[in-house]
């Protein structure tokens, strides 16, 4: 039987950081009160696009994996802020690596689009359509950044996360998964004209995230659970089976409550969110790539992911890790660095929503 093990992973974490701190010269707040309703310390906000964010992530994971680009078949991108919708950004990550023999494409399910990708990639190695995909999650989400919304302002950040799939005959990889759509719940969580409608034609855009907490809370919880369910049972596994849980990083409130429901203890759950806060599709692959580093992965480990996004989309997965979990090479691809503050660089996003941060700017 052919499974789909994953053999490379890396990330890439702007160096730019917007702290609670920073984030209380903004807007009316302070980092007692985000900390204690979210888990956030701090979040990334790049200089770069999308693209490239995903293109840093995808040579640190070809390189862990020992790989060349043209030994890729597949690039499959995770995003809600792609750089264009045509042509697709994977085919700009493609074309940066110099994957010439890969087909690419993007998905975008909100903050469920990595998980959603590699469940796609996954099923095409398992199917034999391909043998290695490069699955990415990247998002720059700062740029959608509502400045008059202290509720929401402070909850996400910028980043990247990949990971390489191979196929393999060892039973590893991503093992079961559930992915679904909670019905009539699209308006508690969106961007409205974030994509192809007449304001873009007008330039009259005007971005400002929809965010209905209570309603997002209760919707996630049930929604992961629900899919954790599903593929516990399809493994026939129970929550002890489980070494290590990866969820989606969006609200701590939230990571311990479905914790609790699972009767899993916090120390076998991954949490990054006081680090990145809610960096969208990036989430759990960052995640993934930290647990690694701090040696909380080893081999043969069973792997509970969860996640939800905009739609509301939900899904859950049961990956078995392989036998390695060093990195086979380092990459020294790199960017310029930001030649300024992360005031500098949203101060263009700060007039736009009517924030007077001038005493901000380096002068």
């Amino acid at each position: 039987m052919r499974y789909a093990q994953i053999t490379g992973w890396g990330k890439y974490a702007p160096p730019l950081l917007m702290t609670n701190d920073d984030m209380a010269k903004i807007v009316d707040t302070s980092d007692e009160w985000i900390f204690s309703r979210s888990g956030i310390r701090q979040r990334h906000y790049s200089h770069i696009s999308t693209g490239d964010m995903a293109w840093l992530a995808a040579e640190k994971a070809l390189a862990a994996a020992g790989l060349d680009a043209d030994d890729i078949d597949l690039i499959v991108l995770g995003s809600t802020t792609p750089e264009e919708i045509c042509p697709n950004t994977a085919s700009y990550i493609m074309n940066k690596l110099g994957a010439s023999k890969a087909a690419a494409f993007d998905i975008n399910s909100a903050c469920t689009s990595w998980f959603y990708a590699l469940n796609a990639a996954t099923d095409m190695v398992r199917a034999g359509s391909i043998n290695r995909a490069l699955v990415i999650g990247s998002e720059r989400i700062s740029l959608a950044m509502d400045w008059q919304k202290r509720e929401s302002c402070f909850l996400f950040g910028d980043g990247a996360g990949a990971v390489v799939i191979e196929a393999s005959e060892q039973e590893s990889g991503l093992l079961a998964s559930k992915i679904s759509c909670i019905p009539d719940s699209r308006e508690c969580l969106r961007l409205p004209d974030w994509g192809m409608t007449p304001t873009h034609l007008t330039d009259n855009l005007f971005i400002s995230l929809d965010f209905e907490g209570q309603e997002i809370f209760k919707s996630a919880v049930k929604g992961m659970s629900d899919a954790i369910t599903d593929v516990l049972e399809k493994q026939n596994l129970s929550a002890d089976d489980i070494d290590l849980f990866i969820p989606h990083q969006a609200n701590i409130r939230i990571i311990q409550t479905l914790a609790k429901r699972l009767n899993f203890p916090m120390e076998k759950v991954v949490v990054a969110i006081h680090k990145y806060a809610n960096t969208s599709a990036a989430s759990i692959p960052l995640a993934l790539c930290d647990a690694l580093e701090e040696g909380r992965i080893v081999p043969g480990m069973k792997i509970l992911t969860a996640t939800f996004g905009a739609g509301l989309t939900c899904g859950a997965g049961i990956i078995q890790w392989g036998d390695r979990v060093e990195p086979l090479g380092v990459s020294d691809a790199s960017v310029a660095d930001y030649e300024g503050t992360v005031f500098d660089l949203m101060a263009d996003s700060f007039v736009h929503y009517g924030v007077d941060a001038k005493h901000l700017l380096s002068k």
